[in-house]
């Protein structure tokens, strides 16, 4: 099944050819003077056409204090990280059929920016990024309790995992990733050393405008989440029928999502605009199924993030 991206593509030959026609690649006159730029800074511009960028949601997910881990631990850590990241696509996919219909593993493996440790991974809406750090939280969460490959989780030892959730503008260039979306989502997670889970400004609008707000997380029903406008409009209604594992047919506290505290947290400078960052806590109930023993199941509840308010 194939996908089609929204994402800007911004072509290098495109660019070459542009600078081919309005500037010269080298000058070594005797005289240096400064060129008038407009007429091409006017055709960079309506070929970029910045302001038709869109934005994406990107999650980025890195692990704490990798550097702490000894040199043999540390080489098995991208191979854990890889296994538990498949397996979370896996886990949207079956669990969320109605939001992540127009994902396959291929798109999302295609999407992420790996880091080793880590990386970031670009989705169409926060809906889509907070549902995969979601997932994320209760593979992380069966690794940590010897569920998981417990073997190997007794060579490496228990990780922790920092994430931050951004909604900017992402465009491709060189089949690769570009944008605020990605820039401001790293100097998030780097300024944090508390394990949470930050989103930036933007997320904190698209669920004021669309759930009035993140809190209502832990009432809202797939139903709901199916007349948000992103969802509304050339989103197949069958995959309804489907359920979904964390937003039920009816408001309740006892499975999903069952609790939801956001705060702000402090400001990140993003060029000549400050970007507010906030705090999330979310705890999720799930009942996960062993594949290879369907007869063997599990309820956890994980918390995504944590309550530290301490600023960045």
């Amino acid at each position: 099944m194939k996908f089609r991206t929204t994402l800007k593509q911004v072509d290098h030959l495109e660019i070459k050819k542009m600078l081919d026609e309005k500037d010269q690649r080298v000058v070594f006159d005797k005289t240096n003077i400064i060129p008038d730029h407009r007429s091409l800074s006017a055709e960079l511009r309506r070929y970029i056409s910045y302001d038709k960028v869109s934005r994406k949601s990107v999650l980025g997910i890195d692990m704490f204090q990798y550097s702490s881990y000894g040199e043999f631990e540390q080489t098995l850590i991208p191979f854990l990280f890889k296994t538990m990241f498949e397996s979370t696509i896996k886990l949207c996919l079956q669990n969320h059929q109605f939001i992540f219909q127009k994902y396959d593993s291929e798109r999302i493996e295609r999407n992420f920016i790996s880091t080793g440790d880590g990386g970031f991974l670009l989705f169409d809406n926060p809906m889509q990024s907070l549902l995969f750090a979601c997932n994320f939280a209760v593979v992380l969460r069966t690794y940590n309790a010897y569920h998981y490959y417990p073997r190997l989780r007794r060579i490496i030892g228990g990780i922790s995992m920092r994430y931050a959730i951004t909604y900017d503008k992402v465009y491709t260039f060189n089949k690769n990733y570009y944008g605020r979306g990605i820039i401001n989502n790293a100097r998030i997670l780097m300024k944090d050393d508390l394990n949470r889970c930050l989103v930036d400004e933007h997320f904190h609008s698209w669920f004021t405008t669309n759930l009035d707000g993140v809190e209502n997380l832990q009432i809202i029903t797939l139903d709901d989440i199916a007349n948000i406008f992103e969802f509304s409009k050339d989103y197949d209604k069958s995959f309804l029928e489907s359920g979904d594992e964390i937003f039920e047919n009816e408001p309740s506290r006892k499975y999903g999502i069952i609790n939801s505290d956001i705060l702000k947290v402090g400001v990140i400078q993003s060029k000549e605009t400050a970007i507010s960052v906030y705090n999330l806590h979310l705890q999720v109930t799930i009942r996960l199924v062993n594949d290879d023993d369907p007869n063997q199941t599990r309820l956890i509840t994980v918390s995504l993030g944590n309550l530290n308010t301490t600023g960045i």
